[in-house]
């Protein structure tokens, strides 16, 4: 194993303010707030842009992502929480009032903030201007670079953009979400009958220009394949003058908004569920503003007028130092400099896969995990491009959550109906900010003759499944995959996941069961092996960390390891803080929100909680359950969240072979335990420090590139 040097100092990497609160309200410290456990991990995600030990377009990658992930926060836990602003007041397990609430995010989020823009303009982006890489401001070019400059925006802007005064006659313009917008008040130099026209604050306009995102956010300076750039905004300001002939460069200042967007679907009122969706996304486009973020320098009374029009209030502005709209990032994160990025991710299919032998017959011998993206995704569509090409190959049936915009999967379906397969598809067009394109693919599969289900009402599907049905001399046998990623090859590359893919006749009699209950609501009698929810998989979980408790207290094996994404599931963390107090040790892998608290004693001091924060995204379920020497694995769709368990449709498959099963307990799970690179600690305060380096250094992605997984490597099932 290759050794990794890792020299981020930690920073920030406290909130005294949390711990405050399990004095203030000791009845309510068992939990930490689901939102500012993820704000904790998206600080985990700032680190990483500062690891100076990373290359550094992967350190301005998660910039990138840093801004994305905190976009969709405002958009979606802050619209909620400021919904419920001015109702009643009451405090959370957690020990927080929404306000206070709101005013301990305000704190952590300008913080981060503050560190993230220091460290790009102090550290980060003059370490890629020496690699050549510049994002410069205008007035530092040379006088034939703002020439050239001048004449792109000419040429390539100024036709596009529409400043917009606020007058009698044109009321303050509607602010489209996540868009660049330039403003500044001017004092235009008008006719006495003109000017009568304006509605003046003191002698002076307020005039906004729009930044269509659809122009190069960062404007190419010199030919070839020169990577120097200058921000768009820059070039914008400097010739202000060509679109508001009174208007000056000093004067301009940026703003941009995020509205509310998470859509309120009243699905007992929907006659056509496709239709509702539809109409709603419209909607998305006018949710209420919950943050305006505004260069740092922008005079009060501007952000005073901004607020005003805009209906905020003062704690919803944000000023911002450096540069806004992060995400805009990636079109420097993908220029061709592999020197400056981490290597590809090395993959290699399994040795029983590599042959031109049929994927049906292999999976007839033996179960096949699927660990991606160390093994390449085009393991799971040559299994859909065969089946749709196979005449005995009778039926397909797929679960698809998010499909991608260039999918192949969906192709593939559409060739297999036309091949006079049985197709159907359940299409998740609730899947959220997926769902317009999820809408189109549903539409071209329906007009291919596929069988299409838009979701069930009042529930999501969420659940990643396929069935095979093939006609096998006089019998029909059923292939499954079941997963814990999308089908979706585009992520595949940049997520962990697993995928079972299985012959096993009571887990395939199971998943027909599934798909029954997703086309015509008839909900499984018997469910023989797999966990589902909303049908059984919490009612499961509590059995099994019940039995593990109970196995403690008698004297025997008892241990839980869980791989997931999320934890808030009170009922769920109090069962595991039950399992703690007898004795059961408990080792959870949570990428992302965790409100359990770890460490403290008489409650869970047998319960460690840590978070792998690497360059690829962990995705994967696995919930091991040692059920006193006769474990118990599963993996699968869903995380320990309500949603999950109460309001989503889920799959967890259990590991029937064992050396799967063995592989996941003894191998998997441990490397993911071992490591102290990429893994953070989560303390009873709900901060995370990094994990210790002593002994051998692991880094668990890295091990699972390099090392062949041999275990998985047999013939014939167990």
């Amino acid at each position: 194993m290759t050794s990794t040097t890792h020299n981020l100092a930690l920073v920030d990497v406290t909130t005294a303010t949390v711990t405050a609160r399990l004095n203030a309200y000791n009845e309510h410290a068992n939990f930490i707030n689901r939102d500012l456990s993820l704000l904790e991990f998206f600080r985990s995600v700032m680190h990483e842009a500062l690891d100076k030990a990373s290359p550094l377009l992967e350190r301005l990658k998660f910039a990138a992502i840093y801004g994305s992930n905190l976009d969709e926060f405002f958009m979606i836990r802050v619209s909620a929480l400021k919904e419920k602003l001015g109702k009643r007041v009451e405090v959370s397990p957690d020990g927080f009032t929404d306000r206070e609430l709101m005013s301990e995010i305000r704190r952590m989020v300008l913080g981060m903030n503050s560190i993230l823009e220091n460290n790009l303009d102090d550290s980060l982006l003059p370490a890629l201007a020496r690699e050549g890489i510049a994002i410069d401001r205008y007035e530092r070019r040379s006088s034939d670079e703002k020439q050239a400059l001048d004449a792109f925006f000419d040429h390539h802007i100024m036709p596009i953009l529409t400043p917009q005064a606020v007058d009698p006659t044109h009321p303050f313009p509607y602010i489209s979400g996540g868009s660049l917008n330039i403003c500044l008040f001017i004092k235009p130099v008008l006719s006495e009958r003109v000017a009568k026209a304006f509605a003046k604050i003191g002698d002076e306009v307020f005039v906004r220009v729009k930044i269509p995102s659809f122009l190069p956010r960062f404007v190419p300076v010199g030919d070839g394949e020169n990577t120097q750039f200058v921000p768009i905004e820059d070039v914008v300001i400097a010739n202000i003058a060509k679109i508001a002939p009174d208007a000056t460069p000093e004067k301009c200042q940026l703003f941009r908004i995020t509205r509310d967007g998470d859509i309120d679907l009243r699905e007992s009122e929907a006659r056509d569920l496709l239709e509702t969706m539809e109409e709603n996304l419209r909607e998305r486009r006018f949710g209420q503003v919950v943050r305006l973020e505004v260069s740092e320098s922008m005079p009060h009374r501007m952000k005073q007028h901004l607020s005003e029009c805009l209906n905020i209030e003062a704690d919803d502005v944000y000023g911002v130092e450096g540069m806004l709209k992060l995400v805009d990032l990636w079109s420097i994160v993908g220029i061709n400099r592999p020197d400056l990025k981490e290597a590809p991710i090395r993959q290699a299919k399994l040795d029983v896969l590599s042959t031109s032998e049929s994927v049906f017959k292999v999976i007839n011998r033996q179960d096949i995990l699927l660990h991606h993206p160390y093994q390449p995704y085009s393991t799971v569509t040559d299994m859909i491009a065969e089946a749709a090409e196979d005449p005995d190959v009778l039926a397909i049936k797929m679960c698809l959550y998010r499909i991608g915009e260039d999918s192949p999967i969906a192709p593939l379906l559409i060739k297999a109906s036309e091949n006079g397969k049985q197709v159907t598809t359940l299409i998740e067009i609730k899947a959220r900010f997926d769902e317009a394109n999820n809408i189109e693919w549903g539409k071209k599969l329906e007009e291919a003759g596929v069988h299409v289900i838009y979701g069930l009402l009042g529930l999501k599907t969420h659940a990643k499944a396929t069935l095979i049905v093939r006609r096998e001399g006089n019998e029909l046998k059923r292939y499954a995959h079941l997963a814990t990623g999308n089908y979706n090859p585009a992520t595949s590359t940049v997520y962990t996941d697993l995928g079972l893919l299985t012959a096993d006749e009571e887990i395939g009699s199971d998943v027909a069961d599934l798909f029954n209950y997703l086309t015509v609501y008839t909900e499984p009698k018997h469910v023989r092996t797999l966990l589902m929810a909303p049908i059984n998989l919490r009612d499961r979980m509590k059995q099994m960390i019940e039995r593990e408790t109970a196995n403690a207290r008698a004297g025997k094996r008892a241990r839980i390891v869980a791989k997931i994404n999320r934890l808030a599931d009170t009922e769920i963390v109090n069962k595991l803080y039950e399992a703690s107090q007898a004795g059961v040790e408990i080792d959870l892998i949570i990428r992302g929100i965790c409100i359990l608290r770890p460490g403290v004693p008489g409650l869970s001091e047998n319960v460690r909680v840590r978070s792998i924060v690497g360059r690829l995204l962990e995705h994967s379920r696995v919930y091991y359950f040692e059920n006193g020497g006769d474990a118990e694995v599963y993996v699968g769709s869903s995380d320990w969240m309500p949603r999950n368990l109460d309001r989503r449709v889920e799959v967890l498959a259990p590991i029937r072979d064992r050396r799967i099963a063995r592989y996941l307990s003894e191998e998997y799970l441990p490397m993911y335990l071992n490591d102290n690179v990429k893994a953070r600690l989560l303390q009873p305060d709900g901060t995370y420090l990094r994990a210790p380096q002593s002994g051998d250094v692991v880094d668990a992605q890295h091990a699972f590139e390099t090392q062949r997984t041999s275990t998985l490597e047999f013939n014939g099932r167990n």
